[in-house]
């Protein structure tokens, strides 16, 4: 069987630029936070130190006296005075022949001294020593170990500080991060959205708004001037198309409709007529005398009458109407919505009249020309427009062999309903 590959999911740019941004801050928090606690370790083991062997001079000042007088009392009393109030685990006075002359040590409480006892031993020099001094002369010897009680107060006060500047850093660099990745991210989020709506919905008149970044807002700006050539380009589509549109429906000579403009537009008409029951009505229009002036004064007088027609047919009819010139000489209209056969043969009337006045053409010449016309009204005289069409150019020619220049009505199928001629 074969396998097939699974797209890989690809990540978001933000998403990438999140993890890069915040692994960085985490390491650079991270290896603050650890060089902070190293420093401060160093710091404290310093100070403790400097301050164990401070200790360790006072008490050697202070059992001097006891030593040189080997009063185990005193130097007893003494050892304790000091050791007591310092951080102190353990400390002792020798004599010069290294007998023990005093001692003191701090009382366990527990499982926290020994914690504290075992920092001690990990940071300090355990145990330090230091000779007492007689006029020159070395009398005896004082050992002191130190105790961590204080280390760990400061090293857990330390520890928090840095915890609180690492929490402190860690939200300042995700606060950060969202302002940087908002400034990125945000201006290419406007310009993809741009683009889709660009190539989804051919929506060209959308903008990409500046951006605070000077190289965004300067990709920005490309991509608008890109979108104004292309809605440039869009527009001048546009026309181009409405005005082939225009072309290929329309007849050039007189800017009427066309046949195939008009038999689409009949089909339809009497797909809505058929379901509402209603009647229009096709009048079919011939020029009487047409061939003759364009034989007697030329194509272009032809053309001007053609021009002339119409004109006055279009100014005979309502608003809804439409007339077309089907070829040649011929015109047809489709009356729409009609009430009754009679307001039909009245507006054929109208257009009849309206050719009485000559007409002028190029040339200072005057010529007169009539119309015949044929009506056909559904759904007495067709069902289709083929039908109504072939049955309004009969009328016509019917018209033109009774009298040029009139008006002749369909015939029905039923001989009852016959023809009713107007001249």
């Amino acid at each position: 069987m074969r396998a097939f590959n699974t797209p890989k999911k690809r990540l978001r740019l933000r998403s990438v630029l999140r993890r890069g941004h915040l692994g960085v801050a985490l390491v650079a928090v991270t290896l603050a936070s650890a060089s902070m606690t190293l420093l401060g370790v160093l710091a404290l083991k310093v100070y403790a130190d400097h301050n164990l062997h401070l200790i360790a001079r006072s008490i050697n000042y202070t059992v001097e006296a006891a030593v040189v007088f080997d009063d185990r009392a005193a130097a007893t009393e003494a050892l304790a005075m000091i050791a007591s109030t310092e951080a102190v685990a353990e400390a002792r006075v020798y004599t010069a022949d290294g007998e023990l002359l005093a001692q003191w040590m701090r009382p366990e409480n527990g499982l926290l001294s020994r914690v504290e006892m075992l920092l001690a031993d990990a940071l300090l020099e355990q145990p330090i020593s230091v000779p007492i001094l007689h006029q020159g002369r070395e009398i005896g010897l004082v050992t002191v170990r130190g105790h961590g009680a204080n280390m760990l107060r400061f090293l857990l006060s330390g520890l928090f500080g840095v915890l609180v500047c690492t929490a402190l850093s860690a939200w300042s660099a995700l606060y950060l991060s969202r302002r940087l990745l908002g400034g990125i991210t945000g201006p290419l989020q406007q310009l993809a959205e741009v683009a889709h709506a660009a190539r989804r919905e051919r929506a060209f008149d959308r903008r990409v708004p500046p951006a605070d970044i000077a190289e965004l807002d300067s990709l920005g700006n490309d991509f608008n001037a890109l979108l104004d050539e292309l809605e440039s380009w869009q527009s001048h589509l546009q026309n181009e198309n409405q005005t082939l549109a225009h072309q290929a429906s329309h007849d050039s000579l007189t800017n009427l409709p066309n046949r195939a403009y008009f038999e689409a537009r009949l089909t339809r008409t009497l797909r809505t007529l058929n379901k509402a029951r209603e009647k229009a009505a096709v009048l079919f229009l011939d020029s009487d005398r047409f061939k003759e002036i364009n034989d007697s004064y030329g194509h272009a007088t032809g053309d001007a009458v053609l021009v002339a027609v119409a004109t006055r047919v279009r100014a005979q009819l309502r608003e809804g109407d439409v007339v077309a010139r089907l070829g040649g000489d011929e015109f047809a209209i489709l009356l729409t919505p009609l009430h009754k056969i009679e307001d039909a043969q009245r507006i054929a009337d109208k257009i009849i009249a309206s050719m009485l006045e000559p007409i002028e053409v190029p040339g200072q010449v005057s010529v007169v020309s009539s119309l015949s016309i044929g009506i056909a009204v559904y759904p007495e005289h067709g069902a289709t427009a083929q039908e109504l069409l072939s049955a309004a150019d009969s009328a016509m020619y019917q018209a033109k062999r009774l009298a040029r220049g009139g008006q002749h009505l369909a015939e029905l199928e039923c001989p009852a309903n016959t023809v009713i001629t107007r001249s």
